[in-house]
């Protein structure tokens, strides 16, 4: 069999290859570390760590500039990813989409914590607008819980609770009943950092930055952008409102 022949041959059997992000659609992807449960066991500090966070930081950083994409949110051990509707990276390939953002985040943390690390990602494809919100509202609501639920069963573990204990002591229970029980061992849940309760945002921020015309010693002003890390998120409808102008190029 000719190369041409064996290479037609083998490359139909990528079946995944040309799966592509229907036209119009927002790809959204979502980053997770694979065992960070393990990864966090000892090395940092419960529930939350400002380390830790750094570094998911700075992989969501990385995420946004390398797939060009309009948002990122990171909360926990998570990135959450907003494409344009009309981006052409990577042709649209779902496979290239998927495998470059893990890969991406993979390695970013690996450095951070200069060992080896896995992430895994999955493809979010919203038809619209509304579900583009209600992806990320769901993601900060997610936050919310998760640190809610964090906090209370590390101090029932610090008071020598084990595990089995901690998570039946917690199970079932309502917010009211978690924001009582972390009040009387003095923590105001509403006074904890915002990048604990609603996540961090990341998007591209424009500036102006001064400069000197090296010949003529004029003094000139150019208009640059950074990325610009929010740790302040708004809640409910100021937030679709917030992402909103994402979406809209604003």
């Amino acid at each position: 069999m000719k190369f041409d022949q064996l290479d037609e041959r083998m490359r139909r059997l990528e079946i995944y290859h040309s799966q592509q992000v229907l036209p119009q659609a927002w790809p959204i992807l979502r980053v997770d570390g694979r065992n960070f449960s393990k990864l966090t066991e000892k090395r940092f500090e419960k529930p939350f760590d400002p380390v830790f966070h750094q570094a998911m930081v700075q992989a969501a950083g990385r995420l946004l500039e390398e797939m060009h994409a309009l948002y990122v949110y990171t909360e926990s051990d998570e990135i959450s990813i907003l494409l344009d509707r009309n981006t052409r990276l990577f042709d649209r390939e779902q496979e290239k989409l998927v495998s470059i953002s893990a890969a991406t985040a993979s390695a970013v943390l690996s450095l951070a914590f200069q060992q080896e690390v896995h992430c895994d990602s999955r493809l979010c494809v919203a038809a619209n607008e509304e579900v583009v919100v209600d992806y990320f509202q769901w993601r900060q609501a997610d936050a919310t819980r998760c640190c809610l639920n964090g906090w209370c069963y590390w101090k029932l573990r610090q008071e020598g609770m084990s595990v089995r204990a901690a998570t039946r002591q917690l199970h079932g229970r309502n917010f009211a009943f978690k924001n009582e029980l972390l009040f009387q061992r003095g923590v105001n849940f509403n006074d904890l950092p915002g990048w604990q309760k609603r996540g961090s945002g990341l998007y591209w921020q424009e500036y102006e930055k001064l400069g000197r015309n090296p010949l003529t010693g004029a003094e000139s002003r150019a208009t640059r952008r950074r990325v610009f890390c929010d740790e302040q998120l708004p809640l409910g409808p100021a937030y679709t409102e917030f992402l909103r102008k994402f979406m809209n190029g604003r």
